[in-house]
């Protein structure tokens, strides 16, 4: 892939980032703001947001990139001519986003038979967009740029490890993440898609998934990896697809954490 492709492809996902952040905004903390239920067992909300977000987005592709695939979280997916999709989460943490906890993020990945190449993070409440991919790492917000790093913690008892649930998936699932929290020094919760972000900028060491869908971590991946972090499953390979998944600050850290997982 050449210089300008690339270039396109960024310019392309920064739209659809600008496009969704357009939209969101005026939708969080907005008083009498309901949610559906997507699950007859359980709740897995989704808001008039979500889909408007995504709508917005997929009017970016059409106009900038109408050969590519498309695979979003709320209207499906659709083949592409080139062998490129972006995966689109509109609002991953749409609990935390009808709580008010500026924890959700607008997740966009480009990728192709390798799994993606290029991804944001985007919080548009807090105007902070974490950008990883074609060799640089970095976040735009309101102080600015800056480079993101992760941390090269050594020692899970030095470690921060963050999840979304506490209950993480199934009783064998938890079990896993339990026996690695056990041994870090700082475990938290409720932390959605901006905990990923956090391990590029250098603030955690760890976050332990479960039962996540391939537009849950494709953007995050991206952004992990380019800034010097590792994203696998529980087994050490590809979490493309989602699933369990295990993203770490470093090689070293990965490994300590996978040796505990890879047994659950």
């Amino acid at each position: 892939m050449d210089a300008s492709e690339r270039n396109a492809l960024i310019e392309a996902a920064f739209a659809m980032a600008d496009a969704a952040r357009f939209v969101i905004t005026p939708y969080f903390r907005k008083p009498g703001l309901s949610a559906d239920n997507k699950l007859q067992d359980g709740f897995d909300p989704v808001t008039e947001a979500d889909r408007a977000a995504e709508l917005a987005m997929r009017d970016v592709l059409a106009k900038m990139r109408p050969d590519d695939g498309i695979w979003g979280e709320e209207f499906g997916q659709s083949a592409g001519k080139n062998g490129l999709t972006w995966v689109l989460d509109p609002i991953d943490g749409t609990r935390g986003f009808i709580s008010g906890t500026p924890t959700w993020g607008v997740l966009i990945a480009v990728s192709d038979d390798t799994g993606p190449i290029f991804g944001i993070v985007d919080q548009p409440y807090i105007q902070e967009r974490f950008v990883g991919g074609f060799g640089h790492a970095y976040v735009q917000g309101p102080f600015g740029r800056q480079e993101l790093a992760t941390r090269q913690t050594t020692s899970l008892s030095d470690a921060i490890l963050f999840t979304t649930f506490p209950e993480v998936g199934s009783p064998e699932e938890g079990a896993g993440f339990r026996a690695v929290s056990d041994k870090v020094k700082l475990t938290r919760y409720g932390m959605d898609c901006y905990a990923y972000a956090l391990i590029a900028a250098g603030q955690v060491d760890l976050v332990i998934e479960a039962g996540l869908n391939a537009y849950d971590i494709q953007g995050p991946i991206a952004v992990i990896e380019a800034a010097g972090g590792v994203v696998t499953n529980w087994q050490g390979g590809p979490a493309h697809q989602g699933g369990r998944v295990l993203a770490a600050a470093n090689a070293q850290i990965h490994a300590m954490a996978l040796e505990i997982l890879k047994t659950y």
